[in-house]
């Protein structure tokens, strides 16, 4: 896949930053968004529909899709968001998911240019479905994402000179802007909260920063293009490569690379089972999911085998208890419900058009 690249236009953008964002306008919402409160009082996983600008709720009890979240308001009509991954935060007022709005299909890969493109964070109330807050970022960004205690939502710039916005999850203002590297993707934080990673694809490399102080302490060189550093709960992120086919093992205490896996194909993400102790990639082109499982003997991980999901399997979550994986499948339009022991798929559930992101929620 070919790295994105960007025009001289979208990196004059990120100078008006905090003038853009303060200037934001709220979009005109269409009555499935303001009106029509929902009731999801269960547990459930929500999956982003990239092409339908839609997030299906998936009941877990018995895996069936019970309510259709729409995130186009009248505002809005005509335009493709391409809304992407989605993250939850439990807050005061009840669940709160977090859902970046890119602008562009990424299927197929993060390819593609971004000259003058801008992105958008879209906040939901979990449990009514409706949206709490609609609002546009100078740059297309891949995730928005709460940091660990939920008081600030981050979000990538994905631009030549590469930038993550912090923004205040109660006031939606912009705290800080972290200069990171170039092409920025995922934002994600280490399972303990302590450090927070920025893939950067035109770099290879991801930074690392300290989410109380905002200050950088490591640029960790990766594979080719990284795409996300994925939460391990074993004291590691888990880095997908996705022109270097391969996963970059970083160690969060001492910021190294301890493992590179060659997967041979491009990986769409990385799942790490804490209660299983294993590491699930997908493979989007063949429509398959990798497993690994950790030896201690030879102190590295072993392929223990893969499965067959459906066309463009994404990404994976576990429910709490480790026994079962929902997986999206971008190009089927589904969800595959798989019995981790066994390593069988269960089912695939209707969702709609390019699904990519799933968070779930108790």
């Amino acid at each position: 896949m070919k790295k994105i690249l960007l025009s001289p236009a979208v990196i004059s953008l990120v100078i008006m930053g905090a003038a853009t964002l303060s200037s934001c306008r709220k979009h005109k919402m269409d009555d499935s968004m303001s009106g029509m409160e929902k009731n999801i009082n269960y547990p459930a996983a929500y999956i982003v529909n990239g092409e339908s600008n839609t997030v299906s709720v998936l009941r877990l009890s018995d895996n069936s899709v019970t309510e259709t979240i729409e995130l186009m308001g009248s505002g809005m009509s005509g335009m493709m968001m391409w809304p992407h991954h989605i993250y939850a935060t439990a807050s005061s007022g009840g669940y709160q998911l977090a859902i970046a709005m890119p602008g562009m299909d990424l299927s197929a890969g993060h390819s593609g240019s971004t000259a003058g493109m801008k992105g958008r964070i879209m906040v939901i109330d979990a449990t009514k479905g409706t949206m709490l807050k609609d609002m546009e970022v100078p740059v297309m960004n891949h995730n928005a994402v709460f940091s660990p205690d939920g008081k600030e939502i981050w979000t990538s710039q994905m631009q030549m000179n590469g930038k993550v916005l912090v923004l205040d999850a109660a006031t939606y203002a912009v705290k800080n802007t972290i200069t990171v590297g170039m092409e920025p993707a995922e934002v994600t934080f280490s399972a303990d909260g302590s450090k927070a990673y920025v893939a950067n694809g035109g770099d290879d490399n991801v930074t690392v920063i300290n989410p109380a102080t905002k200050a950088i302490i490591a640029t960790i060189p990766v594979g080719d293009n990284p795409v996300a550093a994925w939460v391990g709960f074993d004291g590691k992120m888990y880095v997908d490569n996705e022109d270097g086919q391969s996963v970059s093992v970083i160690d969060v205490t001492t910021n190294t690379v301890v493992e590179t896996i060659n997967l041979g194909f491009m990986p769409g993400s990385v799942a790490h089972n804490k209660i299983k102790n294993e590491l699930w990639v997908t493979d989007p082109v063949n429509g398959k999911l990798h497993y690994w499982q950790w030896s201690s003997v030879q102190n590295k991980w072993l392929h223990a085998g893969v499965l067959n999901t459906a066309a463009g399997a994404h990404a994976t979550a576990f429910t709490i208890d480790g026994n079962t994986a929902y997986v999206t499948n971008q190009l089927a339009q589904s969800v595959s419900v798989i019995d981790v022991a066994s390593h069988l798929k269960l089912k695939d559930v209707t969702v709609g058009k390019k699904p990519n992101g799933v968070v779930i929620k108790y």
